[in-house]
């Protein structure tokens, strides 16, 4: 065993008897929670932040009394952006912990690495991440966004502003050939033209060639679904060659905060779809913000996976009080009522009965020359619908399965 992994071991034995101290003021059993997620490596920048949301939730709800009646006790593992570690450490809550849900996975590789093993067990996990959707899954609850929600606003709104010729610069693993396949397509629906792709190895941090590939091209924007601390590398050096074009984005500042992390103006003119980052300017949004500040001082930058986690860890417990249950099964039958709803610091959202992904706020986040953000659009109670109009009814069948435009669910 290494010594990250001791780090690992160690960290969830902390949080545990942390928690279990708050447990012995109740008189009922705890609910264990598994949280499997990156405190080191390639993406730990984007997610440590999803830890701390779901020990600040965990804390609010067990000084309220619990989950009906119940404390709240975390089982933490990191693991290491390293999709073998996903599945070590998902067997080891399902099968030795005995959590009662677990929430997991930054990156879609480390989802799909880790979701045969919730299969096998029946178990019931939580994906707070945005990513490129289609999973059609009873075991998994999605509460990040999905193309439908950010690349159907976005894309559009770009082409409106600048102009129809686009170009593509994507992480090469699901995400980033799904999401791009989604890119395509909206820009044929509205008249526009792509006018290159390139697909980027995960670690990969030198540009020069793709950079030379779009000032050839001449688009009028660059869509960037760009993954990693090492792939962030493309800002700088796209600056520094003079790119100087528009950039779109479903994944770059909400997740990776990439404007606080690069000097001004390398990413001026990125335009973000996102449900939550920290500059949004409401009461519910300052409040949260407030409060995890206050919880963790140190916290570079909240970002819309730590808003995500943070509400998941209430939906949950909304959930299991209005089934008197945390079997899996029970909690489905409460969805499928379709009224699973709460206010969430970004608003209002609600979990969809067909999919178990969830509406948004749609933000556009707009980074200035000095890395201001503004929202010049902003769009309610966007639907996660095209699992569901495609043919997922998880009320009716479970596929267990991964689609996407070109793969759609068969029709019944």
């Amino acid at each position: 065993m290494n010594g990250k992994t001791m780090r690992g071991l160690r960290a969830a034995a902390l949080t545990g008897t942390l928690l279990l101290s708050v447990a012995n003021a109740f008189a009922a059993d705890p609910i264990k929670l598994g949280v499997l997620e990156d405190q080191s490596g390639d993406f730990a920048a984007a997610t440590i932040g999803k830890v701390h949301a779901i020990q600040l939730a965990a804390e609010e709800i067990n000084k309220a009394g619990g989950i009906d009646g119940r404390p709240l006790e975390l089982v933490i593992y990191d693991t290491q952006s390293d999709n073998t570690r996903y599945q070590e450490f998902m067997r080891r809550v399902l099968q030795r912990d005995k959590v009662d849900v677990v929430f997991a996975g930054f990156s879609s590789a480390s989802r799909e690495a880790y979701r045969p093993i919730v299969n096998q067990f029946d178990g019931l996990a939580f994906y707070n991440n945005q990513y490129e959707g289609g999973v059609c899954d009873a075991n998994m609850i999605v509460t990040g966004a999905v193309p439908e929600q950010q690349f159907s606003t976005l894309i559009p709104w770009m082409m409106e502003k600048y102009g129809k010729k686009v170009y593509t610069l994507a992480a090469d693993y699901n995400f980033g050939q799904i999401s791009a396949e989604w890119v395509r397509n909206i820009v044929k629906e509205h008249g526009g033209e792509m006018v290159g792709e390139d697909f980027i190895p995960l670690g990969v941090s030198q540009f020069s060639q793709n950079i030379q590939n779009i000032q050839k091209a001449k688009p009028d924007f660059v869509v960037t679904l760009l993954v990693g601390t090492a792939q962030a590398s493309y800002y700088e050096q796209a600056a520094a060659a003079n790119v100087n074009l528009p950039m779109a984005s479903s994944v770059n500042v909400g997740q990776g905060y990439e404007h606080k992390r690069f000097k001004p103006p390398s990413l001026k003119d990125m335009y973000v779809t996102t449900n939550y980052i920290e500059e949004i300017d409401t009461p519910a949004s300052k409040d949260f913000f407030a409060k995890f500040k206050a919880k963790f001082p140190d916290e570079p930058y909240v970002n819309q996976e730590a808003e995500n986690s943070y509400l998941a860890v209430y939906l949950y417990k909304q959930m299991v009080e209005r089934a008197k249950s945390t079997k899996r099964d029970d909690l489905r039958k409460e969805i499928a009522k379709g009224d699973v709803c709460m206010d969430a610091p970004e608003g209002k959202v609600c979990l969809d009965p067909k999919s178990q992904h969830m509406s948004h706020t749609i933000y556009l986040a707009k980074v200035g020359a000095d890395h201001s953000i503004t929202f010049p659009k902003v769009w309610e109670g966007i639907k996660p619908y095209w699992l569901g109009e495609a043919g997922c009814d998880l009320t009716k069948s479970d596929p267990s399965a991964q689609y996407t435009p070109s793969n759609p669910p068969p029709k019944n």
